[in-house]
């Protein structure tokens, strides 16, 4: 069931880039799930503001396109932590894994094709004949 229009899924994004900014400092993580966070952090922010949807900046991305980047981003969170090993640190493992399965939720229930056509959606300061 798709429930998440693009709007709700936009601003859902610049939360979790806010709370990846924030969980390194909130929950003690150690060096390596730190960078990872912010690393995270500043790519998520960077997918969202080139996304085309009503949040998005410049509009360069296809919606769609952001979508099939965090089913992937889905799963490689949740195996993470044994990836760049740190599974036994509970409190970063746990972020990763919860952030993980949090992610395919919303990619489950967000409507991808609702963001319309290019036409509908298109880099700032443009006018439907340029675009």
């Amino acid at each position: 069931m798709k429930i998440l229009s693009p709007r709700v899924h936009g601003y859902l994004d610049y939360l979790v880039v806010v709370a990846f900014a924030l969980a390194p400092s909130i929950l003690g993580f150690s060096k390596t799930p730190a960078t990872i966070c912010y690393v995270l952090a500043a790519v998520h922010l960077i997918e969202t503001l080139i996304t085309a949807f009503p949040l998005g900046l410049f509009k360069w991305m296809p919606f769609t396109v952001h979508g099939s980047i965090e089913f992937v981003i889905s799963f490689v969170l949740v195996a993470l932590p044994w990836i760049a090993g740190f599974s036994g640190e509970t409190a970063a493992r746990n972020y990763f894994v919860g952030s993980g399965i949090a992610l395919f939720l919303v990619w489950l229930t967000t409507d991808y094709k609702a963001a319309g056509s290019p036409t509908t959606y298109r880099p700032m300061g443009t006018t439907p004949a340029q675009s």
